[in-house]
């Protein structure tokens, strides 16, 4: 082994679920107590940050729409270095890494620069947010399948398979999708979705301020006028959304 390797450290990508620090793994808690440095992101909550060691660096790497602390590519660029620093670093991101939490890109560089990467499940925001707000994702009379999108791709179009996602007999859960509603709403209708179709907005689910919004596919768009609903806040469409109840 080369001295190289010797002192190389590790990057643990944690996720940190939707909010509720109780919501976070064992070993993601583990993990984040005890990492040297730990580079976390906008929807991370105070509470689980209360479980970072006093002594570790915090470096925050938060995006929210039209203000990058730092570009995806700088992100990964800070993980390697800190990583050959000799450094255990953890990657804290809200929800889980893996659903549409770019995890899969920094793994990526991470392990083409022979950086060890550990992965840590987290409990995803549309998880998080059924449970919070007491509705089944799927259930025998209502959902026989789920689907998970995002509305807000890469070139900031939303161009999405509306037919594949206005078929009956599932649910919907569209994550960064608030400033593309009209055309969801639209589209999905456009696909042969019935604008009746029960549909809910659910902003910071599992957080003290959560608020679900409730209406229909046709009347989401005018719903979050009304009430000004903003990010980050998921899209949930189907008729468990009629099941919903406060937990």
């Amino acid at each position: 082994m080369t001295n190289a390797q010797k002192t190389t450290g590790r990057v643990a990508l944690i996720g940190a679920g939707p909010g509720d620090a109780e919501l976070i793994t064992l070993k993601g808690a583990r993990l984040l107590g005890e990492a040297d440095v730990v580079i976390y992101d906008n929807l991370v909550s105070p509470g689980v940050m209360d479980l970072v060691a006093p002594t570790a660096e915090r470096i925050f790497v938060g995006k929210m729409a039209g203000n990058h602390t730092l570009p995806q590519e700088e992100i990964c660029e800070l993980l390697v270095a800190k990583a050959r620093e000799g450094k255990h670093v953890a990657r804290l991101k809200g929800g889980d890494p893996f659903v549409f939490g770019r995890g899969g890109e920094e793994m990526d560089v991470l392990m083409a620069a022979g950086i060890p990467v550990d992965i840590v499940p987290g409990v995803t925001a549309a998880l998080g947010a059924a449970a919070s707000f007491g509705f089944p994702l799927t259930h025998r009379d209502h959902a026989q399948s789920c689907v998970f999108v995002t509305g807000h791709l890469k070139d900031h179009t939303v161009d999405l398979d509306w037919p594949a996602l206005a078929r009956p007999g599932q649910t919907v859960v569209i994550y960064m999708g608030v400033t593309g509603l009209e055309t969801i709403s639209r589209e999905l209708q456009a696909a042969g979705l019935p604008g009746d179709t029960p549909a809910a907005l659910l902003y910071r689910a599992t957080w003290p301020n959560q608020q679900a919004y409730p209406g229909t596919l046709a009347t989401l768009p005018e719903v979050a006028r009304e009430n000004k609903v903003k990010p980050p806040t998921l899209i949930v469409i189907g008729s468990v959304v009629q099941l919903m109840h406060s937990c």
